[in-house]
């Protein structure tokens, strides 16, 4: 089945993102103004910038995504616990947690399941507290998973239904591609979407990621991603793409 997309639609689709560790205030400024011009969906940010985002964000409708566990998935459940509430007082409208890739290695499926249950059911509450969906979502790191260990983790997703399934970080040995969008796509059930993030940085790729199935896309290059559409829309005199 393909969608319609207008400009406003592709752009209501990216999470833009800075989570390098030496960001600034100035940085964040600029990510913020940008989300703002180009009507992005959500500033994707380290839980620590929380708090500055949400004041810049204020009273639009751009949502603060907080990153946890990021980006290596190492620390406890607690931990991440902690870190989700923590963020989502300080102002953080959606999360983005990375799994423990160790358990993952090992089988250790319960602890798996546990630690998304966890992360799920605060973002839940705070959906319950706040009357607004605060969307959830489950980074795989897929570079580094085998096909068995992706299909397992999408089997567990969608048991436990958190908003999304999310391809990568940014931060390992590979990003987002199709095969594993569409991979996803095709396990995690009809109450569970994907997030395709990680070395997108152009419109052809950006696109591809959607008509294989992706209902956010994570990038940086978002603002430029952008202007190749509008010049596309423009030089073919378009109003929207069909995907």
């Amino acid at each position: 089945m393909t969608k319609r997309y207008t400009l406003d639609d592709f752009a209501r689709l990216f999470d833009h993102t800075n989570l390098q560790p030496d960001a600034t205030d100035a940085d964040m400024r600029k990510l913020c103004d940008e989300a703002l011009e180009n009507h992005f969906c959500m500033v994707a940010i380290n839980s620590g910038q929380s708090a500055r985002c949400h004041a810049m964000l204020e009273g639009t409708d751009i949502h603060v995504g907080a990153a946890i566990g990021f980006p290596l998935g190492q620390t406890s459940i607690a931990c991440k616990t902690f870190e989700t509430k923590d963020a989502l007082a300080a102002g953080a409208d959606e999360i983005d947690y990375v799994v423990n890739l160790t358990e993952v290695k090992e089988g250790n499926w319960a602890y798996v399941t546990e630690e998304m249950r966890s992360i799920v059911d605060v973002c839940r509450e705070e959906t319950d507290r706040r009357g607004v969906l605060v969307p959830s979502k489950v980074i795989f790191e897929n570079c580094l998973l085998t096909q068995d260990e992706k299909l397992k983790l999408c089997e567990i997703a969608r048991e436990v239904e958190p908003t999304f399934v999310k391809t990568s970080t940014g931060f390992s040995t590979g990003g987002a591609t199709v095969d594993d969008v569409r991979l996803m796509r095709e396990n995690v059930g009809p109450n569970v979407k994907v997030k395709a993030a990680g070395k997108i940085r152009d419109a052809e790729t950006m696109l591809a990621m959607v008509a294989a199935g992706a209902e956010r896309i994570g990038a940086r290059a978002s603002v430029a991603i952008m202007a190749e559409l509008r010049q596309r829309f423009a030089a073919e005199g378009l109003d929207y793409l069909e995907i």
